[in-house]
């Protein structure tokens, strides 16, 4: 299972948001290339970036900072982006400059034919991204809860064609207060492709759990204002990891 450093990015510097809030950013770093390359050579196999200012735009708005991060990390790590993609010439864009997988969230839920299409122009790179309060999913940067269940549209993306589905338990997210296991097992049962759990992940015992149910369909973990508080060692916490649960295609 992999344990995935995520790298929010919020004008030009990498950041972390409690519950989704602008408003609510620590500022980590003020150069995403340096973060990239520290989770490198930790061991991170695979790297999570969002475009904070774009999730909330509806474009990109942090694509110097991007294209850093890639040159920095080369073809040695897989790169998983989102935010702000809302159209087949982002995508391409982003494709071209390096990015392996593109997450695709609001977007998705609102106009789900462009995520068809995307997932026809691009098989093998798509990603879905399901925000989720209470099991409805959330949209527009968190800022609206909708009346979509969340297993409902991860069934239908899936026949889409996505690779995975990336599920946040928004009311965990950056609070440090452990992984909604519960959900998260409940989704993955119901689908074919991998889950990626996201929101919550604080310590190595958040690991021990979830690589207890990697068996279902849980393929990785993002983690973010843990590692970069230091609650939980990401070196530790993939070596557990390994020790602990099948591996899925990385």
């Amino acid at each position: 299972m992999l344990i995935i450093p995520a790298i929010d990015l919020k004008d030009g510097e990498c950041v972390r948001l409690k519950q989704g809030l602008m408003e609510d950013a620590t500022v980590f770093s003020d150069d995403p290339a340096t973060t990239a390359k520290h989770w490198m050579a930790q061991g991170a196999r695979r790297l999570h970036l969002v475009d904070l200012n774009g999730a909330f735009a509806g474009k990109p708005k942090n694509e110097e900072a991007i294209r850093s991060v890639i040159e920095a990390v080369g073809d040695d790590v897989p790169v998983q982006l989102g935010g702000g993609i809302r159209d087949l010439e982002t995508i391409e864009r982003y494709l071209d400059d390096g990015v392996t997988y593109i997450i695709i969230g609001t977007a998705a839920v609102k106009t789900p034919g462009f995520l068809h299409d995307a997932c026809n122009a691009f098989p093998g790179h798509i990603m879905v991204g399901l925000d989720a309060k209470d099991g409805k999913v959330a949209v527009n940067g968190w800022s609206k809860v909708t009346g979509h269940d969340v297993v409902d549209l991860a069934r239908r993306f899936q026949d889409y064609g996505v690779e995975a589905v990336i599920y946040t338990d928004i009311g965990r997210d950056g609070m440090l207060t452990g992984v909604n296991i519960e959900a998260t097992v409940n989704l993955a049962r119901e689908l074919t492709i991998p889950v990626i759990a996201s929101g919550g992940l604080t310590n190595l015992e958040d690991v021990r759990a979830l690589c207890g149910i990697a068996s279902e369909g849980i393929m990785g973990a993002i983690t973010g204002r843990a590692i970069y508080e230091g609650t939980l060692d990401f070196k530790a916490a993939q070596a557990l990891a390994d020790s602990l649960a099948p591996k899925f295609l990385e």
